[in-house]
């Protein structure tokens, strides 16, 4: 009798900024291992810090895509180490940073399609397989004027912002290859085909160059948001007539199947030629698919703060705005993901615990919890660094509002217990209050708040985003969301395969999230107070753009 066939495996790798890292996940999407190669440690030879290299321009961020090729081949080595079976591995995605860009050379399709899987991936690709040999990434801040450029070119901020999901921002790839084509026209001409990271790590595995994805496309002010095809107008802007050429086809929907891995990973590390590779997306599109459902947040708690929203299909799309980024879904063309960013958001938080709360975070929850929901009347907005929404504001800025009233007196400071909880509801209210414009009309009720990153371990601050948005607040035990993310892609490739091409990725999950835990319930009497502050954060706010105008 011939041997059972393996229980399948799916592998979702995740090319992040410091790291790539390997999640492999059982059928039942239980983690069977997991491991990561960090650049600075393990490739030190490239010289990065923090996985990137500033320079030589002014605002110039990098990262050598040699150094990415290595990382691949140095990952599957510590995978077969730790005894994973890679000839189990069924099919592949994963997630990359997002708005990087890789610039492949004329050579390359050959080069990739004649891998010899006696040398290494690095020794047969570079440099000949690029025209630069460094990627730009989305640190990147040196094409301010390419931004402003675009902008006048549509119409505007908001023109631009409606058209592909955003306004102008100095990462996008769009505005990063328009620099390029203007201060290095040889490297732009020299170019083939421009991959974002999430396309380039599936060109290797494939040994041909893949399309974009979707929702990796919508972070780059080249695609259409709402049609999920590449915009002519945004394209001859950003790159010339040539541009569409050098972008290949239409970004494609997760769960399509792009190929088969090429013989290279067949025979220099064993994975199945019958394993298939399906689109890897972005980071944060991939956090979603990892974390939440349609209908769902998730609110990272790190260094800066990031709602992402995913938003179901409807008749009217969401509205777009100058101050927040929409995306595609990776997996459904109609659903898409709302998302918000701020600069201040751990760094801020730790400025008054340590200022007000002797620099313990357990006197800072005990401050908190000994005002009530409102603080008494006193608001305060707080922003170490210039922010981007608003956009532009600074410094620290007091209010106070007399019980049962509307009308601000902008004050000199706070009662020094007043900030703790000052800070959590400036920082949540400036979300709820976004909230309402970003859904489309007669969308249902949001289901549940998925928290992650460092402050979501704080069950006061846990309770404080329950009340203040008024929904179940969950915790994931999944810590490498990109990766788990990729490795439900992947999987999901391979279930609607072997549903003739049919099913949605909620089919296949039944919209449950694997490893998710309640750890906070809105308390209905206060979530009503904090409905009635919404307006009074918003004129707040106004007040603080006002004065720095």
């Amino acid at each position: 009798m011939p041997a059972p066939l393996p229980s399948p495996l799916f592998l979702g790798l995740d090319l992040s900024t410091q790291q790539l890292k390997a999640i492999v996940i059982a059928e039942d999407s239980s983690l069977v291992h997991e491991s990561s190669v960090h650049f600075d440690n393990d490739l030190s030879s490239y010289g990065t810090t923090n996985g990137a290299i500033r320079g030589p321009g002014d605002g110039e961020v990098t990262s050598p895509v040699a150094m990415w090729l290595d990382a691949i081949d140095l990952l599957f080595q510590r995978m077969k180490i730790a005894g994973v079976e890679i000839g189990a591995i069924a099919a592949i995605s994963g997630a990359g940073q997002q708005h990087g860009s890789v610039y492949w050379s004329k050579d390359a399709e050959n080069l990739l399609a004649s891998l010899d899987p006696t040398k290494s991936l690095v020794s047969q690709l570079t440099p000949a397989a690029f025209s630069l040999p460094n990627a730009p990434i989305w640190q990147d801040s040196s094409t301010t004027r390419e931004c402003r450029e675009l902008e006048d070119l549509v119409g505007g901020p908001q023109a631009l912002a409606d058209l592909s999901g955003s306004r102008a921002y100095e990462r996008f790839t769009g505005t990063q290859i328009a620099k390029i084509r203007r201060v290095n026209p040889e490297a732009y001409e020299a170019t083939s085909t421009i991959s974002l990271v999430s396309s380039f790590i599936p060109s290797v595995f494939v040994g041909r160059i893949l399309p974009v994805d979707i929702s990796d496309a919508s972070g780059m002010n080249l695609m259409d948001v709402i049609s999920c095809k590449w915009s002519d107008v945004l394209l001859e802007a950003c790159g010339g007539p040539e541009l569409r050429e050098k972008l290949g086809p239409e970004p494609v929907i997760g769960g399509t199947i792009l190929g088969k891995v090429s013989k290279f990973f067949v025979e220099k590390w064993g994975l199945n030629p019958e394993c298939i590779v399906a689109p890897f997306t972005g980071d944060n599109p991939a956090s979603v698919i990892a974390l939440s459902a349609p209908g769902d947040a998730v609110l990272s708690l790190g260094t800066s703060t990031t709602f992402l929203l995913s938003i179901p299909g409807a008749d009217t799309p969401p509205k777009r705005f100058t101050t927040s980024h929409l995306l595609s879904h990776p997996t459904d063309f109609d659903g898409k993901i709302a998302m918000l960013c701020y600069k201040n958001g751990a760094l801020a938080r730790e400025q008054v615990r340590d200022r007000y709360a002797e620099r313990d975070w357990a006197r800072f929850n005990e401050l908190v919890e000994a005002t009530p929901a409102g603080n008494n009347g006193d608001f305060g907005l707080y922003f170490p660094l210039p922010e981007i929404i608003p956009p532009g504001v600074v410094g620290q800025h007091a209010f106070h509002v007399e019980k049962d009233s509307t009308t601000l007196t902008p004050a000199d400071d706070l009662p020094a217990g007043a900030h703790p909880r000052a800070i959590l509801e400036s920082q949540f209210l400036s979300i709820r209050s976004r909230i309402a414009d970003i859904l489309p009309e007669n969308s249902p009720p949001l289901q549940r708040l998925v928290a992650t990153g460092g402050s979501s371990a704080n069950l006061t601050i846990r309770q404080i985003a329950a009340d203040i948005f008024g929904m179940k607040v969950f915790v994931s035990s999944t810590k490498e969301a990109g990766g788990m993310g990729g490795a439900l892609l992947a999987k999901y490739a391979w279930w609607k395969a072997k549903n003739g091409g049919q099913g949605s990725f909620e089919d296949m999950t039944g919209g449950e999230i694997t490893g998710l835990q309640c750890v906070a319930e809105p308390r209905k009497e206060v979530t009503e107070v904090y409905e009635k502050l919404v307006e009074v954060y918003r004129a707040c706010e106004a007040q603080v753009v006002l004065k720095a105008a």
